[in-house]
Parts: C-alpha cells; sequence; structure tokens
C-alpha cells in the first residue's frame, strides 16, 4: 500500500545544531526527488494510477511537502499540516510518488517529539482530518479498504508516538543528569564541612582551652584573667556559630540561624570587649523569615566586627528600623585609633565579609552598601524584605 526507504538514525536523533540540520533535510528530501533510482520511492496512500506527468503545479507541491520542515520544531503543529495538505493535493492529483513525500513522517515525528498543550482536541482533529482525506481518496477512485486506511493510520500514529517517546527518554536522561549534578555538589558540601569543621574547631578548641588554662592558673585579682576569660567564651560562641552556618553545608547538621540572644547580644559582647556600641530599633520588631533574620545578624556581626579590628575605640551605632515589608540597619563607626602594634601575627582578613554579606542580602532581594563616612568613619546600609516566617 505504500512504501518507504530506509530511514537513517542521526535524522532522529538530537542535533548539536538543529537550525542546519533543519534547513538542509527539507532540501535534501527535494534534491533526492530527481534522483533516478530513489526519485520514487516514498508514501503512497492512495494507490492512485500515477498517469499524470509532473508539471509546474506538481514541483510546487513537492517543495510545499518539504520546505516546512524548516520551522518545523518552532512550529510543529503547522508544518505537520501544511505538509499533510500538500501531500493529500499530490495523491489526489495523481502524481507519481515522490521522495520528499518522507516528509510526512519527520513531521509527525516533530509533532511527537514536541506535543501542543491540548493533546487531546489536537489529536481528535487530526484524526477527523486523516478520516475526511480517506474520504476523499475513495470518492477520487483509490482500490485501498477501510483495513488498507486503518492500517496505514496507525502507522501514522507510530510515527508520532516515536517522537513522543524519545521526548520523553530525552527528558528522563536529562533528570538523571541534574539529580546526579546535584548528588555530587551535596557530597562535595558534605566533604567541605567536615574538613571545615576538622581544621577550624581543632585551632579553636586550643585557642579556648589555652585561655582557660591561664585564666586558672592567674591570680584572682589580675584583670589579665577577665581578658582571658572572655577569649574563652568567644571561641565557645564561635564553635556554636561554626556548627549552625554547617547546616548551609551539610543539611544533616540543622539549619543555621542567628546566635542565641540576637543583636542585643551581640552589642553586650562587643561592649565587653571594649567597644563603646549602642543599639537603637525604630519601629515595633515583627517576625522575619529565618533566612532574613540570618542575613541581618550577620550584616550587623560583621560591620560590629569590623569596627573593632580596624577602629579600635571609635563609636558605633546599630540602628534597626522595623518597617513593614523590609527591615534596614545602618551600622556607623567612628574613626576610632589606629590598632596598636602587636608582635604577633595580623588578624587574617581577605576583605570578602561584606562581598559576600552583599550577595547573600541581594539573593533576598534586598540591597547593601557600604562605604567610608565624611567624618572618617565607616557606614553600612542594607535593607532585606521581611517575607513570611
Amino acid at each position: 500500500m505504500f512504501e518507504t526507504t530506509a530511514w537513517p538514525e542521526r535524522l532522529l536523533r538530537p542535533v548539536r545544531r538543529p537550525e542546519a540540520v533543519d534547513v538542509l533535510l527539507p532540501a535534501a528530501l527535494v534534491a533526492l526527488s530527481f534522483v533516478p533510482g530513489i526519485a520514487h520511492q516514498g508514501v503512497d496512500l492512495a494507490e492512485l494510477p500515477d498517469d499524470r506527468p509532473l508539471d509546474a503545479l506538481g514541483l510546487v507541491l513537492i517543495a510545499a511537502q518539504a520546505a516546512p520542515l524548516v520551522l518545523r520544531r518552532r512550529f510543529p503543529l503547522t508544518c505537520l499540516a501544511v505538509v499533510a495538505a500538500a501531500f493529500t493535493a499530490f495523491q489526489l492529483l495523481r502524481y507519481p510518488t515522490a521522495f520528499a513525500s518522507l516528509a510526512l513522517v519527520v513531521a509527525l515525528y516533530t509533532a511527537g517529539a514536541h506535543p501542543p498543550r491540548r493533546p487531546v482536541p489536537v489529536a481528535a482533529v487530526a484524526v477527523a482530518a486523516y478520516v475526511l482525506v480517506c474520504a476523499c481518496l475513495h470518492v477520487a477512485g483509490s482500490p485501498a479498504t477501510a483495513a488498507d486506511y486503518v492500517s496505514f493510520g496507525l502507522v501514522l500514529a507510530g510515527c508520532c508516538a516515536l517522537g513522543g517517546w524519545v521526548r520523553t527518554r530525552a527528558l528522563e536522561s536529562e533528570e538523571r543528569r541534574r539529580r546526579a549534578a546535584a548528588d555530587a555538589a551535596a557530597a562535595e558540601r558534605v566533604r567541605i564541612a567536615r574538613d571545615l569543621h576538622d581544621v577550624v574547631t581543632h585551632h579553636v578548641t586550643s585557642m579556648v582551652v589555652r585561655a582557660d588554662t591561664a585564666a586558672y592558673l592567674l591570680e584572682p585579682s589580675d584583670r589579665t584573667g577577665d581578658t582571658l576569660t572572655g577569649i574563652g567564651e568567644t571561641g565557645r560562641r564561635a564553635l556554636d556559630d561554626l556548627r549552625r552556618l554547617l547546616g548551609v553545608l551539610d543539611p544533616r547538621e540543622g539549619s543555621p540561624g542567628p546566635a542565641p540572644g540576637g543583636l542585643a547580644d551581640l552589642v553586650e559582647r562587643s561592649r565587653a570587649a571594649g567597644q563603646s556600641v549602642d543599639l537603637v530599633q525604630d519601629g515595633e520588631p515583627r517576625p522575619m523569615r529565618p533566612q532574613a533574620e540570618e542575613v541581618l545578624y550577620r550584616v550587623v556581626q560583621e560591620a560590629v566586627t569590623n569596627a573593632l579590628k580596624h577602629a579600635p575605640g571609635g563609636h558605633v551605632t546599630v540602628r534597626i528600623d522595623h518597617g513593614d515589608a523590609a527591615v534596614g540597619a545602618r551600622i556607623t563607626s567612628g574613626g576610632g585609633t589606629a590598632p596598636p602594634p602587636s608582635p604577633a601575627a595580623p588578624l587574617p582578613g581577605g576583605g570578602r565579609g561584606l562581598a559576600g554579606l552583599r550577595d547573600r542580602v541581594g539573593a533576598l532581594g534586598g540591597e547593601l552598601h557600604a562605604g567610608p563616612s565624611g567624618d572618617g568613619g565607616f557606614t553600612v546600609r542594607t535593607s532585606i524584605p521581611r517575607g513570611e516566617r
């Protein structure tokens, strides 16, 4: 009832440059329609006598069957409709079978690989159109039987189903690659968390133990003991913060959150370390989403720490504005004095604290600005959307 040539598998596989293939494919189908030996190999549904010579109209219909394939990926249903109409007209006018008729197979495959948003109505229209074509061919004198039309329709549906199957397999493969990449990233985060925990915990714990031991050995009246005790408490808080922050890298460690006591406790610890800090809150504090609360705390912590490290003795004002939609923070530090020289190694600082926080604030839809103020001090301003808790 119909004949098909061997279909190259490479034309059914996704390629890296679909634009080039979509241009070359229809051109090849038209060109092969005039190559002796294969010119009349293709799809023949009507089985009507091929008694009409190929004229100008026939050439136009051959081109009309193949040319729409150029846009088959962008407009698959339109391409299929035009190809099917040209194919039907070519059959009804009793032109000899042309190799370009294989464009119908490609168009069906593409329609299956790019399904419409409403597949059921489209399928119903396609079946109705196919029945109408079969009726026209029967009226035109086609010797095909009802069983022949049904068989041919199943073959056409199989071409469409093949495109859908290939698309499903491609989506499944992409999902597997995505999951593999996510699993690899999660494993790497866990590895980094373990290494970070082992390295930092070792050194900070050693610092805390030495500070506690030194404070114990000193006389009770020696004020140096208070400083050493403060160092030990700061180290313990650093370990607590480390464990909470590791939740970002390793979910098994729990979700991160602000240090216990919030901003008030942060200010009190800074005062105990010798920094003059005032906390001013405008408006009524209300619940925030945990991510926003964490980032706000880290911004204030980084700004106060920088003031303590780079401008000891300067006054720091932390002003929190509790708005309806966002929470603003303005941390202003005075010029202070230069840090005293020390024979010990300087504190490490790569200058990435505020830069990293700027990215975190931006990820929440907020803004962060930092820069020197007119009196020789430094100002950090941020606005973070409150969100829903």
